[in-house]
């Protein structure tokens, strides 16, 4: 069965840390490029951070370069977000997902978790 299962969200204090954990399971883990979206009550799913299959790069969205860390272990086939200096703004559903081309390039392939609450307040 493919599926991605996200741990590690809940209530934090503004300034503190967070570290969010997806597992994946039912396809080829190292093949796939892996990212985390969040959505905030009212608002669009935005990207947050991305890393290459091989984890050789990454990137981030503007709102948290230098504060969240995204890494990965393909023998464990586990994506982590480490999260720092939290902001109530960074409150929202935390999302897991894998993605690759396939068909040479034609078709994008994704699998997105269930999500998990992070929840930054005082």
């Amino acid at each position: 069965q493919v599926q991605l299962v996200e741990s590690g969200g809940g209530l934090v204090q503004p300034g503190g840390s967070l570290r969010l954990s997806c597992a994946a399971s039912g396809f080829t883990f190292s093949s796939y490029a892996m990212s985390w979206y969040r959505q905030a009550p009212g608002k669009e799913r935005e990207l947050v951070a991305t890393i290459t299959n091989t984890g050789g790069s990454t990137s981030y969205a503007d709102s948290v370069k230098g504060r969240f860390t995204i890494s990965r272990d393909n023998a464990k086939n586990t994506v982590r977000l480490q999260m720092n200096s939290l902001k109530p703004d960074d409150t929202a559903v935390y999302y897991c997902n894998a993605g690759r081309y396939i068909d040479y390039g034609s078709r994008y392939l994704e699998v997105w978790g269930q999500g998990t609450l992070v929840l930054v307040s005082s």
